[in-house]
Formats: structure tokens, sequence, C-alpha cells
């Protein structure tokens, strides 16, 4: 994520939390939450498409919806932007050990939105292998369960403490 700048959210809602995030580079960015869930987008899949280091190549049309960032603003930026605070960060560090060891990830990430909303995705992420070379990763999220929401944040919270 070096030397990657992150678009930065539009000016908080009054009610906004703000939260310095420290990521893996060093580097850090304030986000700003707000205690609202976005309803799944019935019948879609959310689709994105990174390349080896985590900038996003594609996003399909219930990812833009969902996250509130135009195409424009996701295409070329760290996927890392839908970071959101209550994640732990060994949630991630198993994550990117997982899929840069070959492997299929899944697991339940709870999303940043533009504005600060949240939603909750089942999501499976998988290395990109063209002729042998990594290339990339594809992230497909599901509408989770609410009782897989459930066990998560009390899993998510006590990973935090």
């Amino acid at each position: 994520m070096s030397n990657i700048i992150l678009p930065t959210q539009p000016k908080p809602a009054a009610d906004a939390v703000a939260h310095e995030l420290h990521y893996w580079s060093g580097e850090t960015r304030t986000v700003y939450t707000i205690d609202e869930e976005l309803a799944w987008p019935d019948g879609h899949l959310i689709v994105s498409r990174t390349d080896v280091n985590g900038i996003i190549t594609h996003a399909n049309e219930a990812f833009v919806t969902i996250s509130g960032w135009t195409r424009d603003e996701l295409i070329g930026t760290p996927h890392c932007i839908l970071r959101h605070p209550d994640m732990p960060k060994a949630a991630f560090a198993d994550l990117w050990a997982t899929v840069q060891s070959g492997k299929r990830w899944t697991g339940y990430v709870k999303n940043l939105t533009k504005n600060g909303a949240y939603y909750w995705v089942y999501a499976t992420v998988l290395p990109n292998v063209r002729q042998g070379k990594l290339e990339g990763y594809s992230s497909i999220r599901r509408k989770p369960s609410r009782t897989k929401i459930e066990e998560m944040k009390k899993i998510y919270a006590e990973m935090r403490d």
C-alpha cells in the first residue's frame, strides 16, 4: 500500500465517530463511522478483483452500489478502503497469509461504506493464477446469516481486546 493514496470520506455526519486505522505498511488513515447497517442487495453477489498488492482492478455494480464509492473511486484504490475499525487486524492477517500461500480464504467481514455506514459479508477470496503466475485475487461476497453476524461480532470484539 506504500505510496497509495486512499480516497477520503466526505464530511462526516454530525453523529460520526472518528477512528485512526493503522495499516501494515505503517500508514494511518482516519475513518468515520455511523451506526447504520445497510441492507444486502438481495439476489446479488458482490464481486471484485485486485492485483497482487490488493489494488482494485474490477468492481461489479452491486459492489459499487453498496460501498457508496463510484467505480472510478474504487478502481486503482487499495481494497482496504473498506476496512471497518471493528475488524481485528488478525482477521486480515489470516486472509493474506491464506491467499498468498495459494489457498482460498472464506470468512465474515464487516465493511465500511463511503458515508461511514457498514455492511456484513460472507467473503470468499481466491488467488488468480494464470499460466503458473499469480496475477491477483478475486473476492466474491454473499449475504451472511444474521446468526453468523451476531456470532462474529462477539468473536471479533474478543480478538480486538
